[in-house]
């Protein structure tokens, strides 16, 4: 794993604010030359430090008004069977993260949804219909006290 300096941390975290900025305005920001920041810029995305630039959309303009978080426990927990679920849960756009977790249920997911009758129809395709599923919890979230897509400072 590439070594961080404190200039790539200051470069880390003025991206996560904000990754539209220019080259020369992030050379500002960290007090380095623009042909410095570029070529550390570069360094982290070849090292796999920098993974992808997104653009954060308010879920409500997408029609989406429901966050649930789900417990999901499989019959088995052979590497092939927590493998095989991660697997049909990626093709699930709804599927906004899935975690393997350790101890009590086997994956949680957070799910993006338009309503309670998208969360069914999900459930009943993805949850309810697979035989490898034993239990699902399902936790509904009525308020978000903070998002933060950032990682903290290390």
């Amino acid at each position: 794993m590439l070594q961080l300096d404190e200039l790539d941390r200051r470069i880390l975290q003025q991206l996560q604010q904000d990754a539209d900025v220019s080259n020369q305005q992030l050379a500002e920001r960290v007090h380095a030359s623009a042909p410095t920041c570029l070529r550390r810029v570069r360094r982290l995305k070849d090292a796999g430090v920098l993974v992808r630039t997104v653009a954060l959309v308010a879920p409500a303009a997408q029609g989406l008004g429901l966050t649930a978080v789900v417990e999901v426990s499989l019959e088995r927990q052979s590497a092939e069977a927590l493998t095989a679920f991660e697997a049909l849960v990626a093709n699930e756009p709804e599927v906004v993260q899935c975690y393997r977790v350790s101890p009590g249920p086997d994956m949680v997911l957070i799910l993006a949804l338009a309503d309670m009758a998208a969360y069914h129809r999900l459930a009943h395709r993805l949850l309810t219909a697979e035989a490898c599923v034993r239990n699902v919890r399902a936790f509904f979230a009525t308020h978000c006290a903070k998002f933060e897509p950032r990682q903290p400072a290390g």
